[in-house]
């Protein structure tokens, strides 16, 4: 969700070529997914909000960071070709902060938590003390090896001091560096190209614009921001913690807006998982991207959905399965074992047990007995069944599509229907059955015979 822009001509610049050695992947970091989706997607929405109505995000040069394109877009994507250094990513996106008039953020697109109200607040924490340039700093209950934000007497920074670099008394502070910057877009692309590389590492470093900045007589500020929010990912086990980070806070919303969660820690939502007022999640249910649950309705237990919408009112589960383009109408019951698959389920429909509903249309107050299938795949293409209103399929009734019930007929149990059911009618689609006397005790005699 976008609110109106408060910062004029805003431009958020996130380095995002991080490749993500230590997370053993061929993935980039940027692209691993939290609650469903990249996590710089993540960061891209929250910077929209915040109020940086245009984007640009550094990425690296390998072939694996082609799909960053499209994740970001419309926002472009600039390449660092050489990695060195924080200073050096944010120059390469150069191009755009010189038609900047107004405000520039850095962002690291592997630290994806950061709410767009920190960002307002850093951006406002700039204005409001005339400060040239603002960082984010925050306070973890283990400082290690961060750096740390010095303060003077009139409570600006003075520098940033690594801890490899800091004294005793200097480790001692609790207040460090998160790496987030926001200056005037020109004053920022100005301090980048000053600064040099005579370090260890020959790299050059986006801190160093503190020194800078104060250099040409400008004030630096800080805000701080809790330490879950600055998060930054490099292996997965940083990824499952950021993971939790995300559905503590999806599952808070959630319950706000009216859902009742009964075991939230075992309730996995997703980006844009959306659940009305009176919903209720019963415990160990995953929802994947996509999904709707309109007002009233029930999610029982071990239930997975994604890419559906669930009517108000309606009962899934327990251990239901609705796939992408699950349609359930206001009232219906999607029962045990059951799994639909692109599948309309009309009003007050029921399939309470042990079927498979794909690529079909099931009409309201329709009852589908247990083990139904519909055999909607031939080998070569899909094929649509068509359920009227008020239909009764027996139990074990297999419909090979393209299959129509007319409204209110009546499937046998047992029954394998290739053709048409008029309106109304009676269809069975099995053998006739034979009863042979005194064929069963033979047959377990000649069984025991063969021992």
């Amino acid at each position: 969700m976008t609110h109106p822009d408060p910062l004029p001509d805003a431009l958020a610049v996130i380095l995002a070529a991080g490749l993500g050695t230590r997370m053993r992947s061929s993935t980039p970091k940027p692209l691993h997914r939290l609650a469903g989706r990249p996590m710089v997607a993540h960061l891209i929405d929250a910077c929209a909000e915040a109020g940086f109505g245009r984007a640009v995000v550094v990425a690296g040069p390998e072939p694996a960071f082609a799909p960053m394109r499209a994740v970001v877009a419309p926002h472009p994507c600039v390449v660092q070709h050489d990695r060195l250094g924080t200073a050096h990513a944010t120059l390469a996106a150069a191009e755009a902060l010189a038609a900047t008039r107004g405000e520039a953020m850095v962002l690291y697109g592997d630290v994806p938590l950061v709410r767009p109200a920190t960002m307002r607040a850093l951006a406002a924490r700039r204005r409001e003390t005339g400060a040239g340039l603002a960082l984010l700093a925050f306070r973890p209950a283990d400082p290690a090896q961060y750096g740390r934000v010095i303060l003077g007497e009139d409570g600006f920074v003075t520098r940033i001091v690594e801890w490899r670099d800091a004294d005793a008394a200097e480790r001692a502070v609790g207040l460090c560096n998160a790496g987030l910057f926001c200056a005037p877009a020109a004053d920022l692309l100005r301090w980048l190209r000053q600064v040099g590389n005579a370090n260890a590492k020959g790299e050059y470093y986006l801190t160093d614009i503190v020194a800078i900045a104060r250099a040409e007589g400008a004030r630096v500020t800080h805000a701080e921001a809790p330490a879950e929010e600055v998060l930054g990912i490099n292996s997965r086990a940083e990824l499952a913690a950021a993971e939790a980070a995300v559905q503590r806070r999806l599952r808070a919303a959630a319950m706000d807006a009216g859902a009742t969660l009964v075991a939230p820690e075992t309730v996995f939502l997703s980006w844009d998982t959306r659940l009305g007022a009176d919903v209720t999640v019963h415990p160990n249910v995953v929802f994947g991207p996509g999904v709707t649950v309109e007002d009233g309705a029930e999610i029982r237990a071990f239930s997975h959905l994604e890419a559906c919408r669930v009517g108000p009112g309606a009962t899934i589960g327990p251990f239901a399965r609705l796939r992408p383009g699950a349609e359930i109408g206001a009232g219906a019951h999607v029962g045990n074992f059951v799994e639909l698959k692109n599948a309309t389920l009309g009003e007050g429909a029921k399939a309470n047990h042990l079927a498979y509903l794909g690529d079909a249309t099931i009409g309201a107050g329709a009852n589908i007995g247990a083990g139904t299938i519909t055999c909607n795949y031939d080998g070569v293409a899909k094929h649509r069944t068509t359920i009227g209103d008020g239909v009764f399929v027996g139990s074990n009734a297999t419909l090979v599509a393209p299959v129509r019930l007319g409204d209110g007929s009546f499937i046998a149990a047992g029954s394998t229907i290739t053709a048409d059911v008029a309106p109304d009618a009676m269809a069975f689609g099995r053998a006739r059955q034979t009863d042979k006397p005194n064929r069963a005790s033979a047959f377990r005699a000649r069984c025991k015979e063969k021992g």
